[in-house]
C-alpha cells in the first residue's frame, strides 16, 4: 500500500527525516512510534501531501504521491495532531460542508453525515456548535471528517488526543472494525499500550530513521523470550537460594520483599526443571512466570 523510499526533509539545519525506508500493507492497522521531534508528523503530511520532502519518494499503491498527488487526495484520510474547525458552524453543517467538497449531492451528503455521526456516536451533538464540543468531541470530529470521503487510507496523528477513556476505546474499535472492512490505517499514539492492543504492525522511528518495523504480537513474543523470570514465594530457603544461585542458567538475581527475578536462556522444560528443584529444596513458590513483553519497554530499548 505505502512504499517510502530513502526520505529526507531537513527544517534550516534540523534534519527531521534521515533517509526514511519503510512499507506498511494493505489493510495494516500500522502504530507509528517515536519520541517527539522523531520525524512522524512529518512523514505523515508527506503522506498526505501537505509537505514536500527534500528528496526520497513515496508510493502509495504504486503511484508516486508528487505526481499523483490530486488523485490520491480523494483517497486519504487525514487527522493532523491540531486542527483547526470552523467554530460558527453546527456539526451537522460542518461534516455537510466537508461532504460537499468532494462532490456529493445534497441527499448523498446527508446520508454520509448521519452514517458518520452515527459511527462516531456523535448524533445526539448534530445541533450542537463546533465551538462548544469539548477537545475530545472535537477530534471525534475531525476523524468523522477524515472519513466523509470513505478513503481508503487512513493517517491519524495523536487522533485520541483529550478524549475520555470511553472515547478512546469507542475509536479503538472503530478503527479495527474499518481495518477489518479492508481500510489501511496508519495511526501515532503516545499511549503505547493502546497501540499494542489496536495495531497488526508497529514501526519505531526516532531521528528520522526507521528503528524496528514488524507484527506487534511477533515483536512482543519475541521480546517476552528474552526477559527475565519472576518468582513470588511464600517461603524461600537457604537450601533454594544456593540451588538457584549455583545454577548455570540463572544469572543477576534480583532480590524483592517475598519475589526474585533473574535472566533465564534454558528451554521452557529446563525452567520446569529448576522450579521442580526448588520446590523440593523446600520453597513454598506462589507463582512463577516469565515477564512478559511490552511496547512501552521496547520502545525504551530501542530509543535510550
Amino acid at each position: 500500500m505505502i512504499k517510502i523510499r530513502n526520505l529526507r526533509k531537513v527544517y534550516g539545519d534540523i534534519p527531521a527525516l534521515c533517509g526514511l525506508t519503510m512499507e506498511i500493507g494493505s489493510c495494516e492497522l500500522f502504530g507509528f512510534v517515536g519520541p517527539n521531534g522523531a520525524g512522524k508528523t512529518t512523514t505523515m503530511k508527506i503522506i498526505a501531501g501537505l509537505l514536500r520532502a527534500d528528496s526520497g519518494e513515496i508510493l502509495i499503491d504504486g503511484e508516486r504521491v508528487t505526481v499523483h498527488a490530486k488523485k490520491l487526495k480523494g483517497e486519504i484520510g487525514y487527522v493532523p495532531d491540531f486542527f483547526g474547525v470552523y467554530d460558527n458552524l453546527k456539526v451537522q453543517e460542518y461534516m455537510e460542508f466537508y461532504a460537499s467538497l468532494y462532490g456529493m449531492s445534497g441527499r448523498e451528503t446527508r446520508k454520509r453525515t448521519e452514517e458518520l455521526l452515527g459511527m462516531l456516536n456523535m448524533t445526539e451533538w448534530r445541533e450542537e456548535m463546533v465551538d462548544s464540543l469539548s477537545r475530545g468531541m472535537k477530534q471525534k470530529l475531525c476523524v468523522a471528517r477524515a472519513l466523509v470521503n470513505n478513503p481508503k487510507l487512513l493517517v491519524l496523528d495523536e487522533p485520541a488526543s483529550g478524549m475520555e477513556p470511553k472515547y478512546r476505546r469507542q475509536l479503538k474499535e472503530l478503527l479495527q472494525q474499518l481495518c477489518a472492512e479492508g481500510k489501511t490505517i496508519l495511526i501515532s499514539s503516545h499511549n503505547l499500550q493502546e497501540l499494542s492492543e489496536m495495531c497488526t504492525n508497529i514501526g519505531v522511528i526516532d531521528k528520522g530513521r526507521l528503528l524496528m518495523q514488524g507484527n506487534v504480537q511477533e515483536i512482543l513474543q519475541e521480546q517476552t523470550i528474552s526477559n527475565p523470570y519472576v518468582l513470588q514465594y511464600i517461603r524461600f530457603p537457604e537450601e533454594a537460594m544456593a540451588l538457584l544461585k549455583s545454577h548455570a542458567l540463572v544469572k543477576n538475581i534480583a532480590i524483592r520483599e517475598n519475589s526474585l527475578s533473574f535472566p533465564f536462556t534454558g528451554t521452557r522444560e529446563e525452567a520446569a526443571a529448576l522450579l521442580s528443584g526448588l520446590v523440593a529444596a523446600g520453597a513454598e513458590i506462589s507463582s512463577f512466570f516469565r515477564e512478559e513483553g511490552s511496547l512501552e519497554k521496547l520502545f525504551l530499548e530501542v530509543t535510550t
